[in-house]
């Protein structure tokens, strides 16, 4: 399979076409039209500092069914001692910043790049990413974030 080279104008090729490990295209920006495009279409970008943009559509995508999880003994104790608070959309950028940074700081790469982080602050600053914040203390211990909410469908 083709491996396609976006230019600068809108649009991906479909998502069908991309290479068993899922990459589709190369190329194109982090602009908000475009990111949204891709995350309405299944595409989502992926790469690391000094690469070119890397589109990536596998299928099948990852897929956590709730009704599966299984909560550890140990993280049920931690839970119940309530030392940690709870926020959603307080502090995407710190999050978004220390995920990447971690995974510097103990040798691993990271896809995280400072491009993506303003790309996807952009992104939370429209509305469409949106972050949870775990603090301890009143310090931010952990979090997750989101790229975007497409509509109904959260990606």
């Amino acid at each position: 399979m083709p491996v396609f080279v976006l230019s600068q104008e809108l649009g991906f090729p479909p998502p069908r076409l991309a290479t068993p490990e899922g990459l589709l295209a190369v190329g194109g920006d982090l602009s908000e039209e475009r990111l949204l495009l891709a995350y309405r279409t299944g595409i989502f970008p992926w790469y690391s500092a000094g690469e070119p943009i890397l589109w990536w559509s596998p299928d099948p995508r990852l897929v956590l069914y709730p009704q599966e999880f299984h909560l550890p003994r140990s993280l049920a104790r931690t839970l119940r001692r309530r030392e940690f608070d709870l926020s959603m959309d307080c502090a995407f950028a710190e999050v978004i910043a220390a995920c990447g940074r971690l995974r510097r700081e103990s040798g691993e790469g990271t896809w995280i790049v400072p491009e993506m982080i303003e790309a996807y602050c952009g992104l939370y600053r429209a509305g469409v990413a949106h972050s949870v914040e775990v603090w301890q203390a009143g310090r931010l211990a952990g979090g997750l974030f989101q790229g975007a909410t497409v509509g109904e469908q959260r990606l």
